[in-house]
Order: C-alpha cells, then structure tokens, then sequence
C-alpha cells in the first residue's frame, strides 16, 4: 500500500497549483532573489525560471520542480501577500430608475475581476482566486497602459516621488541610490536596478528620454564629499540588453574602439543634439557624459556606463561585467557608497576624489550688494594649472622642447622617484633555508600619503637652500655618501648592518647614488634620519603646501577596512587569526572581493593620474598633451608620496635586520621576499607576547601593515633564476603563485 501512497502523493505533487506569472515574479522580486538564486536552488537553468515567469509564453514546471517551486512560492506569499485589488468606484446618483445594465447582480463579487482591473505595476497585482491558481489558463490579459511613475520592486512596494515634490516630503534627493544597473527583462519591460535591491520600472523609450526620467524621476545620484562641493551626478549601467532597446551597438567596432566613441553621425548622438543635449570632449564612448550647461546652482547631467564597451577594466573589476544585473548593481553600490560614484575608469576615479573632497573653490562672503561669487578654496590645488619645475617635467614636456632631440636626461636632470624593483643572488645561508616567503603591505600608496605634506601652488627655485623637511619640493643633493653599513635606528641608537644585502633607499632599482641627483622630500629627509648631513645644490621648493592628501587617504582606507570587514577580516585581529581570515576571503563573498580589487586600483591609479602621459591625440614631444590643462596635474605630489612609500618600506626593513640579522631578498613595489625556515609569516617575523618589534613589519589590514603575500620553497627560486640564467631575478614578481612564464625585462 506504501507504494500506492507515494504514488498518489507524486500525482498530486505534479500539480502543484502555482500563480500565474506575474504574481511569480512579483514575489520573487519582493524577496530580492534573482533568476539565477532561483534557477540554482530548483537546479534548473535560469532560462527555465524566465520562462516560468514569463507573461507572454509562460512555460510550467513540472515533476519535482513544479512541487519544490510551488513550496517556495507559497512560502514567498505568506510573506508578501498580493495587496487586495482597489473597489469598484460607486455608481453616480440617478434620479431615476437604473437599468438593468446599471444594477449590480446578488451574486456580483465585491472586488472587480483581475481582468477589469486596471493595470498597474508588476509589483501591484491583485489577489489571485484560490480555486484557479493551479492552471495556466486563462491569464488575466496584459492590457496596454500608460507610462506609470516610477514603480519600486522591493517588499516596501514605495512609489517613485514625482520630481517636484518638495524634499521635506520625499526624503533625500537620491534616496534611490548613486547609481541604477539598466537592463531588459523577458517581458521586454525596462528596468532599472538600484542598490539595496530596488528595482524601478523605466517608461523611456530613447536615450533622451531616458536621461529626462533619470534626472525628473529616478531621484538618483549622491550628495556632495565636502562643503563647497558639487553632488555627484546619477550613473547609469548599460547592459547589452538595453543597448539594444535603444539602439545602440552591442560591442564597439575597431574604428570606434580606437577612437573611443561612436561616430558623430551615430542615430543616437544625433537624437540627443536634436534634444539640445551635449556631450563632453570624450564624445559617447564607455563612459559618456550627458548634460545640458547649468543653470545657477542646478545641474543636468547623467553619467553612462557601458561595460561592453569595455567601460570596467576587467583587471581592476575582474568579470563585474558579466554579472547580472541586480549583482552589478550591489557591486558598483558598494564602491559608490564607501568610495565615490564611478566616474570612469578607476584611475580617473582616483583622481575626481582628490577633487571632490578639496574642490577649488567655495562661495565667498557677501559683499556689499549681499552676493557671493566663487574664490579660491584654502587647501585645494585651485582652478588653474601650474607648471611643474624642468626636473620634474617628463620627457616630452613642454619645458624641455629645447633639449636635443635624442637627449637621454641624467639624474643631475631629472627626478626619478619610483617604487622599488630590486633583487639579489641568495646568500649561502640563505639557501640552506627551506622557504622563500613574501610580505605585502597593504595599501602602501595610500598609506604613504597619509600626513604627507605636499605643494599647492607653483615651485620656486633656490640655490644652496638649507634643506627642511617639512617644506615639500625637489632637491639636487649628493647622497652618495650615506653608508648603509652604520646606520641611526634610533634617536641615540646606531646599527650595524651588512650594506651588501640591503637596496638603496634612494634609487629605484636599489643603486648606491653616484653623485648629486634630484630627490623629492621625503628621501632627502630620510638621509638626515639614518644620521647623515645633506648639503643641497638647488632645489624647487613649494611654500604654499598643505596635507592634501588626508582626506584622499582616509576615504579609500575605510572603504577598504569595511569592505574587509563584511569578508571576515577586521583590525583588531591577532596575528594568528588575521593569516587564517586572510586565507581565502576573496572565496566568501566573490562580489566584495571585487570591491576590494577597485579600491586598490583607485589608489594606484588616481596617484598615477598625477602625472598623466599623452594618449595618442597626435602629440608631438615639445607640446602640450591635455592632462596639463588640469590643476590636478601634478607630477610633484606623485613623486612625493613615491619616496615616502619607498622611504617607509625601507625604515621597516633596517629595523628588521638590525633586530633579527635577517635581509630581503627582493623587492617589488610593496611586496619584500624573505627566506625563512618555515613558510609562514609568523616564522620570521619578531613577535613577543603577540607584539611586534615597534617600527618594523606588523600583521594585520591596516593600510601599512603586512599581509602574507604567498610562499615558494628556496630550490624553487634557485631553479628559476638558474632556468633564465638571471641571478638577480626579481623572485617578488612571482611569490604568490610561482609561475613564471618568461625572463623578467623589469617592465
């Protein structure tokens, strides 16, 4: 009989009463699921659930999906149930006696139909009669309707507020988010997913039209980082879908690819110019920029992103572009909140963030006539480009138009403050060790602008200056005399060290100086430090400065420390702990570990930005490129917080080996290799009762401190460096997963 049962049970099981497909959807959505959360707990392809939920061509589940999906949707209900549908309105008085097409009949229902019911939002669809639920036919007709406002898919079900409602009543401005993910769903309908798991309908039916619904009804964007600043405009993300909807190409041809946007004549740039919208100098490329001029203090302008316009740089956002579009959405939400609204790629972004938490100007204080007019902003790098000093220029700038042609500039000429990348043949003892373990310092250009002083205004040239270490600029000074075998530790303290193992602090590639050479501050300052006079030649010094990086610095670094902190790594952690969170954090939760990757990019790239090279554009050495039109060109700042990095990788070096008598073995940028018995970070590094040797490398996520960069057995390294015939082989370049493809250039 057991058999008969179960027998029974599975033929009711396969008709299981569902919802028709709206109301599926509709209760996925209020629970913020996607197709894909859907489609991997039923173990069906997303394709399969779309099509569940399609209200075109509804397909059904059957056998145990139809069972498994019907349990989840009768869960979905008694938490969201549908809203009840809205009563019929009451007939109008009449003074005489009604017809019978007038009369409602005895039986009538006290709700309309679903079928009479006006049509709303997705998220808004009536209760469903119980005793039709389990059968696909007939649905309530998809009647055609007008473009409704706004309409929010998340379990609050709130309406858009119309633009003109005042912000008393509506709350923030942006209280959609900084940015919305655009995508087309099965049904054709255009949405729009905003962050915390919003989803808006979208009514535009061009790129006109939707840069009016962005800014009249979608309440997006982010307010201001500063005082004087300016509100960040919305973004928003194209996906493939939605380019085509408003025709625009899927991917780029290479023509276009090359220039960086479409052609002028492009349908879709025509229909914004006919609209009277502009675009910038970049054009409508992956990173658009849609606006008309202000007016007063008001602003008209959407920011596109489209990421297969290769818009997100998959070494910086990994595969970001291939998520969908609620993920996309949460990822770039993320970064937006706890960084800033994207603003192109990471390094642009980088550097709009310099800008935007020290704007170059601020309103004044009225005059006589009660009106304010914009000066400069105290602390900023003002409106105005200034010119570098000649060392400091690359080559090719303007200043240098004069020089040969072929001139190869010295380092009497030019300054070449750069990060490391420095190796050297192990020593015998070293070799007898079984491990080479490499340590990274986290955010170490982040760190090395945090506190820095650096120049505002315009350099000025001094001849014979006493040096000062507080007065930010470039300095022409011999340092070839500082020996690194006897060195100040300590204010009465002295070491000595074997100045074999150790790099210069000075020079990139680790090489003792051979005479006078241009150096930025920080590297000067530190040859005083190590207890050794300086006498400088000239220098280039900036008496306007400030700490203008402090802010920069520490907007990235609590972005970074609370987006490790959502993956399982927090500050306060022991050592131990840190190395075993650390391991494969990037495993629980894929989407922040991209997070984390940008953050790290916006770093590196904004202080690249700095000192922005051209692009093409058909320059010629000798003339100027358009980066040096931005007051936040400034190759000065980059230098500067170069050799403080440098400087603060080198100090933790010769306190380590003062205290424990062990050197590096290479060196590359952030990441020092040691040799060490044991492949664990713990198994070199000085700890006492849980403390570190003050001064020295420390484990944990603090911009500055150490991570464990990864770990290679010493006969590795050996074998490597003997397969390429290079001694000196840079073994930090390859610590972290051993794989080594090809000679190291240095590049």
């Amino acid at each position: 009989m057991s058999e008969l049962f179960d027998a029974v049970d599975a033929l009711v099981a396969s008709r299981s009463p569902l919802p028709p497909a709206e109301e599926r959807k509709r209760l996925r959505i209020a629970h913020g699921l996607t197709l894909d959360e859907v489609a991997a707990a039923l173990k069906v392809r997303r394709a399969t659930v779309s099509g569940w939920e399609s209200v075109k061509k509804t397909t059904e589940p059957r056998g145990p999906e139809r069972e498994a999906y019907a349990r989840l949707l009768n869960k979905l209900a008694e938490l969201y149930p549908a809203p009840a549908a809205p009563p019929e309105p009451a007939p109008a008085a009449q003074t005489g006696r009604s017809t019978p097409s007038q009369q409602a009949p005895a039986t009538a229902p006290t709700t309309a139909p679903a079928s009479d019911t006006p049509a709303g939002p997705v998220a808004e669809t009536p209760q469903t009669d119980p005793a039709v639920v389990g059968h696909a036919e007939p649905r309530p007709t998809r009647t055609a309707r007008p473009s409704p406002p706004s309409t929010p898919r998340r379990p609050d079900v709130r309406k858009a507020t119309p633009a003109d409602t005042p912000a008393s009543a509506a709350g923030s401005r942006f209280e959609n988010g900084p940015l919305a993910v655009v995508d087309v769903d099965a049904d054709g309908q255009v949405l729009a997913y905003c962050t915390g798991g919003l989803v808006l309908d979208v009514p535009a039916k061009s790129i006109p039209a939707l840069v009016e619904w962005t800014l009249r009804e979608a309440r997006l964007g982010q307010p201001k980082l500063s005082g004087p600043g300016k509100d960040a405009d919305p973004l928003l993300v194209l996906t493939e879908a939605a380019l085509e909807r408003y025709g625009l190409p899927a991917a780029l041809t290479d023509a276009e690819r090359r220039a960086g946007r479409l052609p002028e004549g492009h349908k879709v740039v025509k229909q914004l110019a006919r609209a009277e919208w502009k675009l910038t100098k970049r054009g409508f490329g992956p990173w658009a920029r849609i606006y008309r001029p202000a007016k007063g203090s008001e602003r008209a302008c959407v920011q596109l992103c489209i990421p297969s316009w290769h818009a997100l740089d998959p070494r910086h956002w990994g595969d970001v572009a291939q998520l969908p579009p609620a993920e996309l959405a949460r990822v770039l939400g993320v970064y937006a909140s706890r960084v800033m609204t994207p603003r192109g790629s990471t390094a642009v972004t980088g550097l709009e963030l310099m800008t935007a938490l020290h704007p170059p100007t601020r309103a004044s204080e009225p005059d006589a006539d009660g009106r304010r007019h914009a000066e400069h902003n105290p602390g900023s790098l003002g409106k105005d480009p200034v010119d570098c000093a000649p060392c400091e220029a690359p080559d090719g700038h303007p200043l240098l138009k004069d020089l040969p042609r072929f001139h190869v500039r010295g380092p009497q000429e030019k300054l070449f403050e750069e990060a490391y990348d420095w190796a050297r043949p192990m020593t015998d003892a070293e070799c007898t060790l079984r491990h080479l373990v490499g340590i990274d310092v986290n955010m170490a250009f982040a760190a090395g602008g945090n506190g820095l002083i650096v120049g505002l205004g315009a350099p000025h040239h001094v001849r014979k200056p006493v040096f000062d270490p507080k007065l930010p600029g470039s300095w022409l000074v011999d340092l070839s005399h500082v020996d690194l075998s006897r060195v100040r530790t300590g204010k009465d303290t002295w070491a000595d060290l074997d100045a074999d193992l150790l790099p210069s602090p000075f020079t990139p590639k680790g090489d003792r100086p051979q005479g006078p050479a241009w150096y930025a501050t920080p590297t000067v300052a530190y040859a005083v430090e190590l207890g050794y006079e300086v006498r400088p030649i000239e220098a280039y010094v900036r008496p306007e400065n400030g700490r203008y990086l402090d802010g920069w610095y520490q907007r990235l670094r609590d972005a970074y420390l609370a987006t490790m902190a959502d993956l399982g790594v927090h500050a306060d952690m022991t050592p131990e702990d840190f190395l075993t969170a650390m391991d494969g954090y990037r495993d629980r939760d894929p989407e922040l570990a991209i997070v984390v990757s940008a953050i790290k990019a916006t770093v590196k790239g904004g202080l690249g930005k700095l000192r922005e090279r051209p692009r093409g554009e058909g320059w010629r050495p000798g003339e100027p490129w358009r980066a040096l039109s931005r007051p936040t060109w400034r190759p000065d700042i980059r230098a500067a917080v170069i050799s403080r990095t440098r400087i603060n990788l080198h100090r933790k070096i010769v306190k380590h080996a003062a205290y424990t008598g062990q050197y590096p073995v290479a060196i590359l940028s952030d990441c020092v290799v040691y040799a060490s018995n044991g492949p664990s970070p713990l198994d070199f590094l000085p700890y006492r009762e849980g403390k570190p040797l003050p001064g020295g490398f420390k484990l944990g996520i603090n911009p500055g401190l150490v991570k464990h960069e990864g770990t290679q057995s010493v006969l590795w390294g050996e074998e490597v460096r003997e397969r390429f015939d290079a001694p000196e082989l840079n073994l930090a370049r390859y610590i972290k997963d051993g794989t080594v493809t090809d000679a190291d250039s240095g590049e």
